[in-house]
């Protein structure tokens, strides 16, 4: 599976509380059972009109399915080349 970064345009997420984001995972875990393991999600950060979803996926493809399946939208998907973090330096 491939590593991509979803960026999602959603108006006001940034002001959701926590059962609207609650009954929005909901949403995005039964997108997901209908995808028969093409697409996992993996975690979202959530910004005041946005969120950047990681997601594990077949190919871009079942990102946008995961997107039409669910009602949200992937404004943007870029597939993740490598991973870098703090002990990438030692």
């Amino acid at each position: 599976m491939k590593r991509y970064v979803i960026e999602r345009d959603i108006p006001g997420v940034g002001k959701m509380n926590a059962e609207q984001l609650k009954a929005a995972a909901q949403t995005s875990n039964a997108a997901l059972a209908k995808l028969d393991g093409k697409a996992q999600w993996v975690q979202s950060y959530v910004a005041d009109d946005k969120t950047f979803c990681i997601y594990l996926a077949e190919n871009e493809d079942a990102v946008r399915e995961h997107a039409r399946v669910s009602g949200f939208p992937a404004s943007k998907i870029t597939e993740v080349g490598g991973i870098i973090d703090p002990m990438t330096a030692a």
